[in-house]
């Protein structure tokens, strides 16, 4: 959270710096404030495809939650992230509708490229009802993090397995197979889709940024990049194009920002796995891989030094990942705590239970949640 300032500093300020401060705030200011909104999600691998984060979708909810992202939170897009084509149309128009500006968000795992080219263009012709123009309101975001997610760019039956190449033989990240993969992807969607494009980029991952009207990075700060974390970004900035932080945030279990633990979290994935399977999952709970404590001013405070870096950076956009995960309530037994696992700014309760701030709704705002909304207010 931000403190205010100390008496001691309150006697010294002086008017004018004050004001030549707040004008390059004002100079400063992320042009894209915006927050992932999860129409739900599909892990595919060997031989199994898990739904996650978000069974059913009512889009009364998905109504009331994006004008309590437009008016509490003060933000003027949405990432909209899914699987599901028909979702993610859908909650696209009700956002448009709501004033809010779309970066449209298909995601799909484990694919081949070919089939990840084909699903891609399929999505992108689909939404360019909404593409009124090359400044429009919806951003196309032509893949995510396509090294891991794509199953031949780094051949792999897994993401781990991928990852673990990487580490073992980081001269994989140079053999051009994602550019390739983008330089044939993006004249496709170019031809059916008449917004900008962007991609969700790996820090690590090298591509032509020039194929895209703006760079995006996923980007996240914690003890491992934080004394580099700007200056990581600086290259990206440097090619003159507008930068969208297309991902960032942190997860609420205390120690999470030296956990190294990011990508993966701390959720039991076996125990997962098995409680999304047909008939049988509704009889095995997930839970974490050990107890944790719950630290949401640890989560928010790790928010606002991010936000605060990147308003200082020079980049367009941030998009932070992510508004709500209704998959991963809370839970009084710390094990089975699942939202401590969930870099949501606002916590998912028990089924059936409503919140109290917002009692028409099924969660409760984190401390992140007012961070964030002081920062966008700004």
């Amino acid at each position: 959270m931000r403190h205010p300032l100390a008496p001691e500093a309150i006697l010294e300020k002086d008017l004018g710096a004050d004001f030549e401060s707040a004008q390059r705030r004002s100079e400063e200011t992320v042009q894209h404030r915006g927050v992932h909104y999860d129409t739900g999600v599909i892990f595919r691998g060997p031989g199994y495809s898990i739904p996650t984060r978000r069974e059913d979708l009512d889009y009364a909810v998905v109504r009331r939650e994006l004008q309590i992202i437009r008016d509490d939170l003060h933000a003027n897009a949405v990432r909209i992230v899914g699987s599901d084509l028909t979702r993610l149309l859908t909650t696209t128009e009700i956002a448009l509708e709501e004033g809010l500006e779309v970066w449209f968000s298909p995601m799909f795992f484990n694919y081949s490229a070919q089939e990840t080219a084909t699903k891609l263009v399929e999505a992108a012709k689909a939404v360019s009802l909404f593409a009124t123009s090359e400044s429009g309101p919806v951003t196309f975001i032509a893949g995510s993090e396509l090294t891991l997610f794509v199953s031949d760019i780094v051949p792999a039956k897994s993401i781990e397995l991928r990852l673990a190449k990487l580490k073992s033989d980081p001269s994989l990240l140079r053999n051009g197979r994602l550019g390739t993969f983008l330089n044939s992807l993006v004249p496709e969607l170019r031809s059916v889709f008449r917004g900008p494009l962007t991609y969700a980029a790996l820090m690590f991952e090298q591509l032509d940024w020039d194929l895209f009207d703006f760079v995006g990075v996923d980007h996240y700060r914690d003890d491992r990049v934080k004394d580099r974390y700007i200056a990581m970004i600086e290259p990206l900035v440097a090619t003159g194009k507008p930068v969208i932080v297309t991902e960032f945030g942190m997860r609420t279990y205390r120690g999470a920002q030296s956990s190294g633990a990011l990508g993966f979290g701390i959720t039991d994935p076996k125990r997962l796995f098995l409680h999304n399977l047909p008939i049988v999952g509704r009889f095995i709970r997930p839970r974490l891989r050990a107890a944790f404590d719950r630290d949401e001013a640890m989560q928010a405070r790790e928010i606002d030094e991010t936000l605060t870096e990147l308003e200082h950076a020079g980049v367009a956009g941030a998009l932070l990942s992510t508004f709500c995960t209704p998959q991963s309530p809370i839970d009084s037994k710390p094990r089975y705590d699942l939202d401590l696992d969930s870099m949501a700014i606002v916590k998912a309760l028990p089924r059936h239970q409503r919140g109290t701030r917002y009692p028409d709704m099924y969660w409760e705002p984190k401390m992140a949640f007012e961070t964030v909304a002081e920062h966008y207010a700004s």
